[in-house]
């Protein structure tokens, strides 16, 4: 039996890119998979994609940031398909510029495609769950833009990393009702990242390791029951990589003697701080930490030698 036989999955944001691979391989091991995009005809493409390899899916076409439209996702699922047994929260976008130069507009759709995205399809189902009753599996979508931080991505970073956190937070309080609630950190070369990673490579028959379904698999994993005791987690995907992320923990601390601190003492002794963890004391770029990177990152060959003369 297909490790997804017969379970109801919605996917926003499945009309193309990583949304897409997830939607096809979750329909391959038996789901029946909402498909929800913004575009109807990228959705119902989706949708002939999946009935063409012999899978169940219906399309839906909505804005999942908004409430109504993540709502009747849900509802669609459970219309149709008679029950909701995950979610995976996918929809995104992006509007990079720096912080000085970014306008509201940008902050916002962002904040709101990402972030609120998250909130309202996330609370559609968990309020599905605890009426019926569990199990279920969420899957959020955070970014090592969240994690790390990554120049040019404010808006983005920000909803990312708020993800992480709702993540987690939605994993404790749904906890006593059979839910799970996991965050993968995915990186694939798609629509969102040609621009700063090149173009989407041909199909050479060889493994590809930034192809966007190399992502698919661990998201259908933590759908199914197999998932079931892992849950508050963030995991990197991408390529033939699973890894995952420690928490924010705290590396080293200075103490004043049960007595408040004065700011003169602060000035002297903050520094401890930074000698005892390792950690520099100025901006960093956490991104050039990541163990894996489409950015060439190899040094270039050292200058040649200056001619004899």
């Amino acid at each position: 039996m297909a490790l997804l036989s017969d379970a109801v999955v919605v996917v926003s944001g499945a009309g193309r890119g990583i949304g897409r691979g997830e939607a096809i391989e979750l329909a391959r091991i038996g789901a029946r998979v909402v498909v929800n995009d913004v575009d109807a005809e990228a959705a119902s493409t989706v949708v002939a994609e999946i009935s063409a390899i012999g899978g169940i899916a219906t399309a839906h076409v909505g804005d999942c940031s908004e409430v109504d439209a993540a709502t009747s996702l849900v509802n669609q699922a459970i219309h149709v398909f008679g029950a909701l047994d995950a979610v995976v929260n996918n929809a995104g976008i992006v509007r990079d510029r720096t912080l000085a130069k970014m306008t509201a507009e940008e902050w916002d759709a962002v904040i709101a495609v990402h972030l609120r995205g998250h909130y309202a399809l996330t609370h559609a189902a968990c309020a599905y769950w605890k009426e019926q009753g569990g199990p279920g599996r969420i899957v959020c979508t955070s970014s090592t833009s969240g994690l790390l931080g990554n120049f040019g991505q404010s808006n983005y970073g920000a909803a990312k990393a708020g993800i992480a956190a709702f993540s987690t937070i939605v994993a404790q309080e749904m906890a006593r009702y059979g839910v799970t609630c996991n965050a993968i950190a995915p990186a694939a070369r798609t629509r969102m990242t040609e621009g700063a990673y090149g173009d989407i490579a041909a199909d050479s028959g060889e493994f590809d390791f930034w192809h966007p379904d190399n992502v698919a698999p661990m998201v259908a994993f933590l759908c199914s029951s197999a998932s079931a005791h892992i849950s508050g987690k963030v995991f990197g995907v991408q390529g033939d990589a699973v890894e995952i992320y420690r928490p924010w923990t705290s590396a080293a601390v200075i103490e004043n003697g049960k007595r408040r601190w004065d700011v003169d003492q602060l000035a002297d002794r903050v520094m401890e701080l930074f000698e005892e963890s390792g950690i520099a004391s100025g901006p960093e770029n956490a991104m050039a930490r990541l163990r894996f990177s489409m950015t060439d990152r190899t040094p270039p060959p050292p200058p040649p030698p200056p001619p004899r003369s």
